[in-house]
């Protein structure tokens, strides 16, 4: 396209027929509804290729830029002032946010301190009139130090015990007594309950491969092969099975569920080529307070898998707009709930396409989308319940939403379906029932994030592990995923967690189990003895 010109003309697309020996219709008529087919065309292709462009070369965030600059702001800013549209948008206000205060954060409470003092000489502290000079104060400055991980060997020693007046009489039966064995996680490994909780949390949690700390253990002065980390993986997988069948009788007991998945290779799985696509789900649910996230491995993104584990659950699933959740609409005790998120960002991806600082109708679907979520974050910052939230959302996000619905179906009328324009209004309209059934429950969000956010984390592993051996070793992940995930959800550092849990589960009955949940568990209650102390 020529500078010239920003769109291609009739008379291009005439001269281009004419040039290929194509003939011409007669039909005025004709010849005009084909010349508009071929601008449309070659304005949706242009259209792509400036989204494709922007997607490998432009920033990630979907922050809208400050003012009239089409330039990103370097650091973070706020969003910029919303687009006028009618009286109900304009009643919208969002406070200003506080200022952070300037200054260093203070380091933590809970760090142990070493005291270095310095002193002036003993002869420095004696005044110049003779008298002794008195201590009245002090100044500390606190410095961030840190200790490089150290490997030890805790040795297990078990006295043995025999009665020499015995020995060598048959009928004295068994006359050397020993302690039994601790019992342990993996009882004839060599991982204690921290070892192995450090290898996890590393992968699961630092997406640092099994053979990125086979590397780091040689630097440390120990040969630990990637093979036995992933049967330690394995071994541990299998004793937490208990752990996991818990979780998934409490996730159900919330009135939320939030539902995503991701693809992932899996080498050797039977009966299947090592390059077809196997799927981790994600599940977050249980009580809003004691949040609950199931990672499931499966071989396949049939429908037939929520199905399963939605049987007999009664409240909100919130999900994208993805086919295989199409039979919730059908389910009498669920309400079924789209992500405004994914319906923001279509009319995002104008934006990114457009070569222009104004881009009209995504402008005004986005300042509206953006007054919908002003109401949600005035929301959480009053910390108002599900009860409020569902009247909050009668009064003031009913509207909103009664408008973007007419303005929809106006667009639907003169818009190209095949553009980016045309998908996004076509997108919002077949997913209109449920994009609007989140006001309709205050413990339902207005958008599926916390499923993204949840499975986050393995897709982040994902780019750095690349696949799984087995269809067993990724389901051994997907306990281990929902191990790590609940505990974040819970505020419990993972590996602490984990730890306690390996420390414990060995020595723990059946009945007391459940005490060794994430979601019944503080950080105070992770706090082990101290393994310097020999115990």
């Amino acid at each position: 396209m020529s500078k010239n010109s920003e769109k291609t003309t009739s008379y291009d697309i005439m001269a281009n027929m004419k040039s290929n020996n194509l003939e011409l219709p007669t039909n005025t008529a004709k010849l005009t509804e084909i010349v508009l087919s071929k601008v449309n065309e070659i304005e949706r292709l242009e259209e792509e290729i400036r989204l494709l462009r922007h997607a490998l070369f432009g920033p990630k965030t979907e922050k809208l830029p400050v003012g009239e600059s089409p330039q990103l702001p370097l650091f973070d800013m706020p969003e910029p002032p919303e687009v006028e549209e009618d009286e109900e948008v304009k009643k919208i206000v969002v406070p200003e946010h506080t200022r952070k205060k300037k200054g260093r954060k203070p380091l933590p409470d809970n760090l142990p301190r070493v005291d270095v003092v310095h002193d002036i000489p003993d002869e420095e502290k004696t005044c110049a009139c003779g008298c002794q000079l008195s201590r009245i104060g002090e100044d500390v400055s606190e410095k961030l130090d840190i200790v490089p991980a150290k490997i030890r060997v805790i040795r297990h020693v078990r006295p043995k015990y025999a009665c020499k007046g015995c020995e060598g009489i048959e009928d004295a039966g068994n006359t050397v007594k020993i302690a039994p064995p601790p019992a342990q996680i993996i009882p004839k490994g060599i991982a204690t309950a921290g070892l192995l909780a450090h290898i996890l949390t590393a992968k699961f949690c630092d997406a640092l491969p099994f053979f990125r700390q086979e590397k780091q253990f040689i630097r440390l002065g120990i040969d630990i092969p990637r093979q036995n980390m992933c049967n330690w993986a394995m071994k541990a997988a299998e004793s937490c099975q208990t752990i996991l069948k818990m979780l998934l009788g409490e996730i159900r007991g919330g009135p939320l569920i939030n539902i995503d998945e991701t693809p992932i290779q899996v080498l050797n799985e039977p009966g299947r080529s090592a390059k077809q696509k196997s799927f981790m789900w994600v599940y977050r649910g249980g009580l809003p307070e004691k949040p609950i996230v199931i990672f499931e491995y499966h071989s396949s993104r049939s429908s037939d898998i929520p199905k399963l584990f939605l049987d007999d659950y009664q409240g909100v699933v919130q999900t994208d707009g993805y086919k295989g959740y199409d039979f919730l609409d059908n389910w009498l005790d669920i309400l079924h709930v789209a992500c405004w998120a994914h319906a923001r960002r279509k009319f995002m991806n104008i934006k990114k396409a457009s070569n222009s600082k104004k881009t009209g109708s995504a402008d005004k679907a986005l300042a509206m989308i953006r007054n919908l979520y002003a109401l949600e974050k005035k929301a959480r910052q009053d910390n108002i319940g599900p009860e409020e939230i569902y009247e909050m959302r009668q009064k003031y996000a009913k509207p909103i939403i009664d408008k973007f619905k007419v303005w929809l179906d106006k667009r639907k009328k003169n818009v190209v379906p095949k553009s980016l324009l045309g998908k996004a209004v076509n997108y919002c309209l077949n997913q209109w029932v449920r994009l609007e059934n989140y006001i309709n429950d205050g413990h339902a969000g207005i958008d599926n994030n916390a499923a993204e956010n949840a499975i986050r984390p393995f897709v982040i592993g994902r780019k750095n592990w690349l696949f799984a051996g087995t269809p067993e070793g990724a389901s051994a992940s997907a306990l281990l995923f929902s191990l790590i995930e609940t505990a974040k959800a819970n505020n419990l550092e993972p590996y602490s967690y984990l730890r306690y849990l390996f420390e414990k589960l060995p020595v723990t009955t059946v009945n007391n189990l459940s005490s060794l949940l994430p979601t019944k568990l503080t950080p105070q209650d992770l706090v082990l003895a101290d393994m310097d102390s020999g115990v």
